[in-house]
């Protein structure tokens, strides 16, 4: 999918979505993909997780959520790496991956079906 949204959004490269590098189990139930400003954004549902992975230029930060989107939001630098920071609003979970990419927050894409994330 193409949908974009650059007012806050997030980024992801084809590595940090891969499967075989995170481990996931089972399909996903939802899938969508934006690109802006040279970031790609991959959203996805896992059996444990909402994922939303973002890449610009071989750097990648994801932000994670639990199904039941009761938790806080993770970030991460790759799917299956580290939990950096945990935070309650998706604005502030937005803010450390585009850190993590070296570019505003604005610039980040976010695929529709991300938009409800955070408590």
């Amino acid at each position: 999918m193409d949908e974009t949204n650059t007012g806050l959004g997030g980024t992801s490269d084809d590595s940090a979505g891969d499967e075989s590098e995170t481990g996931d189990e089972g399909g996903t139930e939802s899938e969508a993909e934006a690109e802006a400003n040279g970031i790609t954004a991959r959203y996805r549902e896992t059996e444990a997780e909402r994922r939303l992975a973002f890449d610009r230029e071989g750097s990648s930060a994801v932000i994670a959520q639990n199904r039941e989107g009761y938790a806080m939001l993770m970030v991460r630098a790759s799917p299956a790496g580290e939990e950096l920071e945990r935070y309650y609003g998706f604005d502030m979970a937005l803010d450390h991956a585009a850190d993590l990419l070296s570019v505003s927050p604005h610039d980040l894409p976010v695929p529709p079906q991300a938009d409800d994330m955070g408590m």
